[in-house]
């Protein structure tokens, strides 16, 4: 269950992990970094501490892009200190957590690996003590990283995290799955379909040259302006099967999107 290093830039890592295809961040300043993102549980987030450790001694702050477990349930184990998130993020972390909790937990054991489960159950679920709602620049000393809200997008609450310096911009899952694009986990009752674009363009108005995802490996803003394009066209096709003009059938056959991903996006409210 661990995972690799890549610096795409100086002081700027991503951390990939064959679970979930998981990609979490790292920002180092001369006085201090930033984690972004925490991984799904305490033996996970313990894992990924020891890994910042190899990279740098300086004390840390996280910030988690969102509150789905994978990014956010490992926090724990970097306490105590400065928990950065949106305020809604917060909401959802100090809300009813028990039902997450047990659908993940039953998630694992029906994959056969209880080892996860067991440590879920577990798991403090830790909610963050900073929050924003727009922007807010940390200073990591040397070195500035601006947390933003794109807009709703993947949920109401993303956040990204923008190294102006680097070039690189930490998308959480506004930006995900490299290969595909987006995988049918990507669209839920949280995601505003509709929205999505105009986060990714909120994205690209930053000029990153590198995007790291939330699952996945780096890609740069092309990659990011296709999936724009593509979010349009599902946009689309949702709205023609709302009007009648189209069926579901049609609509994934036209789709640029594997057929789970496309009927995920037509799902979404």
């Amino acid at each position: 269950m661990t995972g690799r290093w890549t610096e795409v830039a100086d002081g700027v890592h991503a951390r990939r992990y064959e679970e979930l295809d998981l990609t979490v961040g790292l920002v180092v300043g001369a006085g201090r970094c930033l984690v972004v993102d925490t991984r799904g549980d305490v033996e996970q987030g313990t894992e990924l501490a020891a890994a910042v450790r190899e990279i740098t001694p300086l004390p840390w702050a996280v910030v988690c892009t969102h509150a789905h477990f994978d990014h956010a349930w490992g926090t724990e184990s970097f306490l105590p200190c400065e928990v950065w998130a949106h305020e809604r993020c917060a909401a959802d972390l100090t809300g009813d957590t028990e039902a997450a909790r047990a659908r993940w937990m039953a998630h694992y054991r029906g994959e056969g690996k209880p080892e996860i489960a067991e440590a879920i159950s577990r798991t403090t679920i830790t909610a963050p003590d900073h929050t924003f709602t727009g922007r807010v620049e940390l200073d990591l000393g040397g070195r500035t990283a601006v947390l933003l809200h794109p807009g709703r997008a993947h949920t109401d609450h993303d956040v990204v995290v923008h190294v102006p310096d680097a070039g690189v911009v930490f998308a959480g899952d506004v930006v995900e799955h490299a290969e595909a694009g987006f995988s049918a986990f990507s669209f839920s009752e949280e995601t505003d379909l509709t929205a999505w674009p105009d986060a990714l363009d909120a994205i690209l108005a930053l000029e990153p040259r590198v995007v790291v995802p939330g699952h996945g490996d780096p890609v740069d803003a092309a990659f990011v302006r296709h999936h724009r394009d593509g979010l349009h066209e599902l946009i689309s096709l949702k709205a023609g099967v709302g009007r009648g003009e189209t069926t579901e059938v049609a609509a994934v056959a036209a789709s640029r999107y594997p057929s789970d991903v496309t009927l995920a996006a037509l799902a979404t409210p």
